[in-house]
């Protein structure tokens, strides 16, 4: 089976995730440049999950590029990436009505925490549907970013019930280390 609709769909999910998110964004009452103030914790909240949706639909682009075909666990774990994706908007608006308060904080790091695994899980799928000799497993044969990534994120649910900001901060470290999309896959791709 072809990739071409798994990516297809995968674009319009994030593309839906996006767009729930941006809806959550209400504009305010009055007409001064005063009345964005109670804004702004929505607002950082949406440009934080927008950065997290772009930097997975960036990073599934390009490993997709290292892929074949794909077979039904494949698609299985993709929909269950986007699954824990889908729920972002949710966390986003919790976060942001609440000025980034503990719980929120931790529930937005539980969340980002089962993105993680299921892209790996989604990498594994890729890598036994393709076999051991896949571009994928040579690309990714270091895992330090996603062993670093979980770590990152499990410290920042200890660290959100007692300083929110600093877990958010360790979430921001996280994104930070997949802003620019994985160069093992692009490196590979270009030896062979």
């Amino acid at each position: 089976m072809t990739k071409g609709r798994l990516e297809a769909f995968s674009d319009g999910v994030l593309a839906i995730i996006i767009t729930i998110m941006v809806l959550e964004l209400k504009v305010p009452e009055g007409n001064e440049w005063q009345s964005l103030k109670p804004l702004i914790p929505k607002f950082l909240a949406y440009i934080f999950s927008f950065l997290y949706v772009g930097i997975y639909w960036n990073n599934h682009h390009h490993l997709f590029q290292a892929v074949k075909k794909v077979n039904g666990k494949v698609l299985w774990a993709n929909l269950h990436l986007l699954f824990w994706l889908s729920l972002m908007p949710f966390a986003t608006e919790w976060i942001g009505e609440t000025h980034f308060a503990k719980n929120p904080v931790a529930t937005y790091g539980f969340g980002l925490v089962l993105c993680a695994i299921a892209y790996t899980i989604l990498e594994n799928a890729i890598i036994k549907s393709e076999g051991e000799s896949s571009k994928l497993k040579q690309a990714i044969a270091s895992r330090f970013k996603e062993n670093a990534s979980i770590v990152l994120y499990v410290s920042g649910i200890i660290v959100s019930f007692i300083y929110p900001y600093i877990a958010v901060a360790l979430y921001y470290t996280v994104a930070l280390l997949w802003l620019i999309p994985d160069r093992r896959i692009e490196k590979t791709l270009n030896e062979n």
